[in-house]
């Protein structure tokens, strides 16, 4: 179904990807190229400037953390899975440790999961300004200055990474989150360092908004680009923003609630078009709520324990008999799900399988789909609008 509807949407779709084509010039985009957002190589077969066919190619990046995982500790895992999608290292960790909970049947504390909560949602406040400064580059200086928009959003993301290094001692990689809860707590000054980032960032909002939204040029250059069908988006796998702006109103911390967003409501934001344009919209609307749910909580954090699990005595380690288990968060990008299956190493004390399900995998896949019938220049716009990180890709 999808094949024929994709054709008929776009005539440009070709299926037979890998067949040679006639008359036409292969330009390989990556893995070195800049705007790929990572080590990522796709073969476009061009007619002229027009692209009529795309090939993905990936396995740059590739270091195996899957199976690593399955020779470590699941003490030991945390810090491993957190270089996965670098720039939500936070979610990585709450996504990997979710998993480990449900097999072992145990249960948050409620001020865990108040943390969890804050911490996730500053955490895709951090990811949606990185890609909205790396977007305004991919779109040059066409926009108001592509690098300005950058900096400015590196400045208010630098807030945020001020914040999770007051309560875990480090900026990027924060080993912070573990089985049962947390390992670090909030000081009692920290909120108000929180109150007071967010409505510097709040500020600015308005601001990205006018360089982007309500740019004549953003908007020719966005609109009516690369798009996805909302049927063809749940097909391919895809979840997230990407979904959300195709049409697609789903949300996993609203449709199945874990941490503290059972207790707030979270507003879905959505959009129609499916296209670069609707990406933007609903990633620019995340940025709000996302700052809406924290102001909420952060005020409101109960007393007790931050950890309701402690591994063994002296060796630190974690047994979890035979079983198996499938947990998913949304992340900045989408479902961010774990597979495992218990019951490895000696002891125990390992997976014996690991599989994660990344969300920016799944997004690559509609690749062939959205960039035949296109320019050249709108092949940078179509990849940066999927906000794909290429360490969930290769894991």
């Amino acid at each position: 179904m999808s094949v024929v509807k994709a054709k008929r949407q776009n005539p440009h779709f070709r299926l037979d990807l890998y067949e040679p084509e006639a008359d036409l010039m292969v330009l390989n985009f990556g893995p070195q190229h800049p705007s790929t957002h990572g080590v990522f190589r796709m073969q476009l077969h061009l007619d002229g400037e027009k692209i009529v066919k795309a090939v993905p190619d990936l396995g740059y990046l590739h270091r195996g953390v899957e199976k690593l995982c399955e020779r470590l500790t699941y003490v030991q895992i945390t810090p491993i899975v957190d270089k996965n999608d670098y720039v939500s290292p936070m979610h990585n960790e709450q996504a990997i440790n979710m998993a480990f909970e449900k097999l072992l049947g145990i249960e948050v504390p409620r001020r865990a999961r108040y943390l969890r909560t804050i911490f996730a949602e500053l955490q895709r406040m951090a990811s949606h300004l990185l890609w909205l400064g790396t977007f305004a580059l991919d779109l040059g200086g066409a926009i108001g200055g592509g690098a300005s928009v950058f900096l400015h959003c590196f400045r208010e993301r630098e807030l945020i990474l001020d914040l999770f290094e007051e309560v875990t001692g480090a900026r990027f990689h924060y080993n912070t989150h573990t089985i049962g809860g947390n390992r670090h707590d909030i000081t009692p000054g920290w909120a108000q360092s929180v109150k007071s980032a967010l409505a510097v960032i709040e500020s600015r909002i308005p601001e990205y908004e006018s360089i982007t939204l309500s740019n004549g040029i953003f908007f020719e250059r966005t609109k009516g680009i690369g798009v996805l069908d909302g049927e063809l988006a749940l097909e391919l796998g895809i979840t997230g923003p990407i979904l959300r702006a195709s049409g697609v109103d789903h949300d996993l911390r609203r449709d199945a609630p874990y941490h503290a967003y059972d207790e707030i409501e979270v507003k879905v934001a959505s959009a129609e078009g499916g296209d670069c344009w609707a990406r933007s919209v609903v990633r620019l609307a995340e940025l709000r709520e996302s700052l809406r749910i924290v102001r909420a909580l952060v005020d409101a954090v109960p007393e007790g324990p931050i950890c309701g699990y402690k591994p063994i005595k002296l060796v630190g380690q974690v047994k979890i008999p035979s079983g198996q288990v499938y947990s998913a968060m949304e992340s900045s990008r989408g479902e961010l799900g774990t597979y495992v299956i218990a019951g490895g190493g000696e002891g125990n004390v390992s997976p014996y399988r690991l599989k994660i399900r990344p969300p920016s995998f799944h997004a690559l896949s509609a690749l062939p789909y959205l960039l035949p019938g296109h320019m050249v220049a709108d092949a940078v716009v179509i990849l940066g609008s999927l906000d794909p990180i290429m360490g969930e890709v290769d894991r």
